[in-house]
């Protein structure tokens, strides 16, 4: 019954695009700095809402790049048989080289990436023209599932009063999908050329034209052919009285019109499909160049991690890529690269942040219109604003409809991630708010120039070899106050081989033995320091820990990393200085060794200066 009333609910939808192209034709000239919705919620509605759209567009990046390659896998198929049965391994391996591409920074690829877009607009305008003509000479064909019959689902078998609606405005929340695509461009405005705003607009004009062209010829099409398609063509589609079952492939609707129109030419069936898969595929390129925008400006703001606003070396905002990627193929192994299950997913955060912005727009014409005395300017205004209501109004009411039709059938995931994700930046942005406070100065300058009272210096030893000498020479160095070495008694013989040979070389600092009754080293250390530090609260408490530097992987696996363990202990001990006093051993890179000191006990050739480590020490 919605196949009967297809031309209407495509009417609808064309309505609504033209509507929405005109609404956010305002927004890329107000905001034409690229921030895209999330600037506009943020700028008028205030953070929560930006927070809201921000969610939104993240999640719709990512089903972006899960439907739109899943989407062109799957018309890739209706050319390439073996592609068949095999959809989610391709379209995992096409994520993986687009995020490998993007990852590399290719070049000039707005040309590359041009051609195959002009060509799959050329081929559909072709294809809709010939079959057009082609029913007009009364030599148009069925289409292949003209021959099977729809069956109801459950629930709409008697379709007639509110079943009958409710299964229209399903049909147009489908078809609503279309509308996609519109706020990238909002979100992209720096990247086209000057005058920015007017070719953005221009763009938007030119590509609202083009889609309701495509779309009303593949519907008025798909009608002429009597085309079948159902969700879920297994238990939907029955032929001679009995289902097609789990055996059946269903082509895409594309796919479907190009073997009818060009049943006898099949370089045109190869070509359509060819061009649809590839600009499917580049499509989720476009996500590629919008998330780790929004995620670095988001990060700016403080409400994503602050590592998404780094770029890599080639000035690819990579921990974004990857992120997005990762997301992507996740939703396309979950859902088996099915694009019926996955565009369920999809328009809702679309329409989110539609509505939000438009709203928003509501709000900047208002501040404008509050300032402004000029009739002419005025009226321009008061005619965007009315533009921006409708558009507020229209996508408003689309997204009511996509949230009570397809709740139930994959929209409420899609919301409950963006719920986990608008809580998650909030949480992010209450501890950067938190860590900045904390570590802000006082408005008493001089509270920050005290210098601690005294300075106590403990050397961590295991033995007596060139990491603990030079750990001994620098901190001996450093003039502390205080300075003492300290070795955990696990073995009381070592420890006794330990002392004997500390007293044979005369090492001038005092070496203290802490018990260790569970021949545990890291706790005897820890207490030690924070007794130390209870003692003596205004000193600052340094600990230097000797270590040695490997160069290979796999020697990391032959040593215990108690230094390690150490430094990750004191680090989160308050009040102490953890000192890494690195040994670079030979197989490191970059190795630079210290000379050894051969003048007399207590004197060095470099004239005056502290007490160095005796004959055999090593120092800097």
């Amino acid at each position: 019954m919605a196949a009967i009333h297809s031309w209407q609910i495509g009417l609808a939808v064309v309505f609504v695009m033209l509507i929405v192209v005109a609404s956010y034709r305002q927004n890329v000239h107000a905001y034409p700095s690229g921030g895209g919705d999330y600037e506009v919620a943020t700028v008028n509605l205030g953070p929560r809402a930006g927070m809201t759209v921000a969610s939104a567009l993240l999640v719709d990046y990512v089903l972006t790049v899960a439907v739109s390659v899943s989407s062109g896998v799957q018309n890739a198929g209706a050319a390439l048989s073996w592609v068949r049965g095999h959809e989610m391994p391709v379209a995992v391996v096409l994520v993986v080289v687009i995020t490998a591409i993007n990852l590399r920074g290719v070049r000039e690829s707005g040309t590359a990436f041009a051609v195959p877009t002009y060509c799959f607009m050329a081929g559909l305008i072709l294809m809709a023209a010939w079959g057009f003509a082609r029913a007009a000479m009364g030599t148009l064909p069925a289409a292949p599932s003209a021959q099977f019959d729809l069956v109801p689902e459950p629930g709409y078998e008697q379709l007639a009063g509110f079943a009958f609606v409710f299964l229209l405005l399903r049909a147009f929340s489908s078809g609503c999908a279309a509308l996609t695509g519109v706020e990238a461009i909002s979100n992209g405005v720096p990247a086209f050329r000057k005058p920015k705003s007017r070719n953005a607009a221009t763009t938007l004009l030119l590509m609202g034209t083009i889609s309701v062209t495509l779309l009303m010829s593949i519907i008025m099409l798909a009608r002429r052919t009597g085309l079948q398609y159902a969700e879920d063509p297994a238990s939907q589609l029955m032929l001679n009285g009995q289902l097609v079952g789990e055996g059946y492939v269903q082509e895409t609707v594309i796919g479907q019109l190009a073997h009818t129109v060009f049943d006898n030419f099949p370089l045109g069936v190869y070509a359509i499909a060819t061009f649809t898969g590839i600009i499917l595929i580049l499509a989720a390129n476009t996500a590629f160049n919008g998330f780790p925008v929004l995620a670095s400006v988001l990060a700016k703001d403080g409400f994503v991690p602050r590592q998404l606003s780094q770029r890599g070396d080639r000035l690819a905002f990579s921990n974004g890529i990857m992120i997005l990627s990762g997301a992507a193929i996740l939703l396309i192994v979950i859902y088996d690269a099915q694009v019926t299950k996955l565009i369920q997913l999809y328009i809702v955060g679309v329409f989110v942040s539609f509505t939000l912005s438009q709203i928003g727009m509501i709000r900047h014409w208002n501040r404008h219109l509050a300032g402004e005395d000029d009739p002419a300017a005025r009226g321009h205004m008061i005619r965007s604003r009315i533009i921006n209501m409708i558009g507020a109004a229209l996508s408003g009411t689309v997204l009511l409809v996509v949230l009570a039709t397809k709740f139930l059938h994959g929209a409420g995931f899609a919301i409950a991630a963006m719920v986990v994700l608008y809580f998650l930046m909030a949480g992010v942005r209450r501890h950067y708010d938190a860590v900045s406070r904390e570590l802000a100065l006082s408005q008493d300058p001089r509270e920050e120039r005290a210098l601690p009272s005294r300075v106590h210096a403990v050397v961590l030893v295991s033995k007596i070899h060139k990491p603990t000498m030079r750990a001994l020479a620098y901190a001996r160095a450093a003039r502390p106050s205080y300075l003492e070495a300290i070795t955990v008694a696990v073995d009381p013989e070592q420890t006794k081989a330990l002392r004997r040979e500390w007293d044979r070389r005369q090492i001038p600092v005092a070496l203290r033995s802490l018990d260790s009754p569970y021949r545990e080293i890291t706790r005897p250390i820890l207490d030690y320091v924070k007794d130390v530090r209870a003692r003596n609260p205004r000193d600052i408490l340094t600990v230097y820990v000797p270590e040695y530097v490997v160069g290979h992987w796999w020697e990391h696996i032959l040593h215990n990393q108690s230094a390690l363990r150490l430094k990750a202990a004191l680090l989160f001990t308050p009040g102490i200085m953890v000192v890494s006093v690195p040994w670079q051993l030979a197989s490191s890179e970059g190795q630079e060794q210290w000379f050894t000191d051969t003048t007399p006990a207590g004197r060095s050739s470099a004239g005056p200066g502290p007490e160095l480590p005796r004959a055999g020490e090593f120092r800097g």
